[in-house]
């Protein structure tokens, strides 16, 4: 692990070039660095995952010196960023978010701002997700992440972590005062009920629907990201990148491999 110099930094997001959570970030990211280069979706996409726009044509709209609007997803940003947009000065940090909304457990796997994470670590740029986590009815304590994101980024910042890892940082929905500290953490497993689909009658008489997770179920026991937000704490989990699960495929050799 090495340290990492915070010089130059981009700030991406799934909540859209017009986000609140973006603009909580900018400031954080300019209590680092006064070169802040900002380069967002146009619209919202949350849930949009990992994806890459491929059939369709891209459209940059720049909203000022350093800050840019893309037609497509978050990965699509980051993409248009590192390879177009400041090719020949490359960020040095990206940070993503702050999401509106958790992503913790195997919503990593929907979540736009972990993906804007992701693809800044295979750009090979050191990258951090950052989501405040709400609740129904409640307003958004944006003013949590902003107290404590630059806390949680200075400590990450001088500890460093290797190349295929990105920072996940989620903030629980609680007041400043009542955050209890910072928990490393693994990812964990929600135990859902199932998945919700809402079907509902539009003004025309036909039909649509409304994804929504199940209940969630279960205490986990372990240092998980649903652990330390449920005790109050900010969660700060390491992703890798390698998805091969390594003790499987030790489980399997000279099992499945071989000669046909």
């Amino acid at each position: 692990m090495t340290a990492i110099s915070p010089a130059r930094i981009l700030v991406s997001n799934d909540d859209g070039i017009n986000a609140p959570g973006l603009e909580v970030l900018e400031r954080i990211a300019h209590q680092f660095s006064d070169d802040v280069w900002v380069v967002a979706p146009e619209e919202e996409q949350s849930g949009a995952g990992h994806s890459l726009t491929l059939s369709k044509v891209l459209r940059l709209r720049q909203m000022g010196e350093k800050r840019w609007a893309v037609s497509g997803t978050p990965t699509d940003c980051v993409m248009m960023a590192v390879n177009k947009i400041m090719k020949d000065h490359k960020p040095t940090l990206i940070l993503s978010g702050v999401n509106r909304g958790g992503n913790m457990a195997e919503d990593v796997t929907y979540s736009g701002t972990v993906s804007v994470a992701m693809e800044g670590q295979l750009a090979g740029v050191p990258s951090i997700a950052l989501s405040q986590c709400t609740r129904p009815d409640t307003k958004t304590r944006w003013d949590t992440a902003e107290q404590f994101a630059p806390v949680v980024i200075k400590r990450l910042i001088e500890t460093g972590w290797p190349e295929n890892v990105l920072m996940n940082v989620n903030f629980p929905a609680i007041a400043p005062e009542e955050i209890k500290g910072v928990k490393v953490t693994e990812q964990g497993l929600r135990e859902l009920s199932g998945t919700n689909i809402e079907e509902r009658i539009d003004p025309r008489g036909f039909k649509y629907y409304w994804f929504g997770l199940g209940r969630e179920m279960g205490v986990p026991g372990h240092e998980t990201d649903l652990k330390a937000i449920r005790e109050g704490c900010i969660s700060v989990t390491p992703l890798h990148l390698d998805l091969t699960h390594h003790e499987t495929r030790r489980s399997m050799l000279g099992k499945v491999d071989g000669k046909l």
